[in-house]
């Protein structure tokens, strides 16, 4: 699936009309969270009796019925996302919440399946056909929209972002491959706090500290949103100021990550990297706002994804003990973490992320050999978070 975003120019009018389809999508999102809540035991609640309630509901409410048919359905099934989501986690029996569905307060799009909306032959403007009153509107961007046959267009989704104004998604029913020579190249990846990350063969990728860098800016637009009356035109401004500049910060993290991901996944057959599991580990409040800035689960995102398109292996391996084991004789070293470089007896002497890429490399290799198999991606392994594997990956 290939996603191409364009901003939309329009009246004021074609945006309040985008809003008021957000609004409806909302709505029926909502209401069909309560429909499954409310549901009698015995009526089985799934995605085709949802699609039934939303056909029920165009019969009660005039503006629901006003959007096109199958964008309500795609409103629905959002209810039913929730729904199942809450089943799946209940049925594995995770640990911790398991995500009950609750109702929608901030809903930032609407979606329109492959009808509702016309691509003007330039390809170049879209026109939205229900009685919303959307109408035409102009696409901004540079995506080459025209090289694709309109019949691949599966979802078109309309989004509304305060920061930075109207946006239309095309997601495109294709598999993206562009398959890349053969390097021979193996590479293990050890991410971290001080540096971006850490690879098998000594290289040390700095750290951009984007929102460290920018933090003093956008604490002095913070303040100014207080400074303002509330609810006056002043302090709507001050907010819009203040929501530029953390979509610029998030901006830069996801040009950056997709950035080193693709050249190390390019030069690379083989990339092991570490399965953390990152949401667990910004509950350490002191490394919280560090970690987060890094965007390590944002990196290993686009690894994933550059290892589909360019037909490479993406393994992730388990990072017990990955920073205390001895890369050349597999001893246990123990270390604290003010402690830099790694010392064996064996006379083994690395900084110690490089002695965790190694070892990571290393794991990598292993489950390629046929060990464990998992996606398409790569090799997946499970891992349980504890005290220990923090100290080791946040170094």
């Amino acid at each position: 699936m290939l996603v191409l975003e364009y901003k939309v120019k329009g009246k004021k009018a074609q945006y309040a009309a985008i809003d008021d389809t957000i609004r409806t999508t909302q709505f029926i999102r909502n209401k069909a969270v309560r429909f499954g809540m409310d549901a009698d035991r015995e009526l089985k609640v799934d995605k085709f009796a949802l699609n039934k309630y939303s056909t029920q509901l165009r019969k009660e409410f005039p503006f629901v019925a006003d959007l096109n048919s199958m964008a309500v359905q795609s409103a629905a099934e959002r209810g039913w996302f929730a729904i199942s989501r809450f089943y799946d986690n209940c049925k594995s029996k995770i640990t911790g919440k398991k995500g009950y569905p609750r109702f929608q307060k901030d809903c930032r799009s609407a979606e329109y399946k492959t009808s509702g909306w016309k691509l003007h032959p330039t390809k170049r403007r879209i026109k939205f056909t229900d009685k919303k009153g959307i109408g035409e509107l102009k696409l901004l961007g540079k995506w080459d929209i025209q090289s694709y046959d309109v019949k691949d267009i599966k979802r078109v989704r309309l989004i509304h972002r305060e920061s930075s104004g109207y946006y239309a998604q095309f997601c495109i029913g294709i598999d993206v491959v562009d398959a890349q020579p053969k390097t021979g190249a193996e590479i293990g990846l050890d991410v971290g706090i001080e540096s971006f990350y850490s690879d098998s063969n000594g290289h040390h990728e700095p750290n951009p500290k984007f929102l460290r860098k920018a933090e003093s800016s956008i604490k002095h637009s913070q303040r100014r949103i207080y400074k303002k009356v509330k609810g006056s035109l002043g302090r709507r401004k001050a907010r819009k100021v203040y929501a530029k500049k953390h979509l610029r910060v998030s901006r830069q993290r996801i040009e950056h990550a997709k950035r080193i991901a693709r050249c190390v996944i390019k030069s690379n057959d083989l990339v092991a990297y570490e399965d953390l599991r990152v949401s667990n580990m910004v509950k350490n409040h002191c490394l919280a706002k560090s970690i987060s800035d890094v965007s390590w689960y944002l990196f290993r995102q686009w690894l994933e994804y550059f290892a589909v398109k360019f037909d490479k292996l993406a393994v992730a391996v388990p990072p017990h003990y990955t920073s205390q084991k001895c890369s050349s004789c597999g001893v246990i070293v123990k270390k604290s973490l003010s402690t830099r470089t790694h010392k064996c007896v064996c006379g083994c002497e690395l900084h110690r992320d490089v002695n965790a890429a190694q070892n990571i490399l290393r794991l990598g290799r292993q489950a390629r050999d046929g060990q464990s198999r998992s996606n398409a991606v790569g090799v997946g392994i499970s891992t349980l978070v504890g005290a220990s594997l923090l100290e080791q990956i946040l170094t």
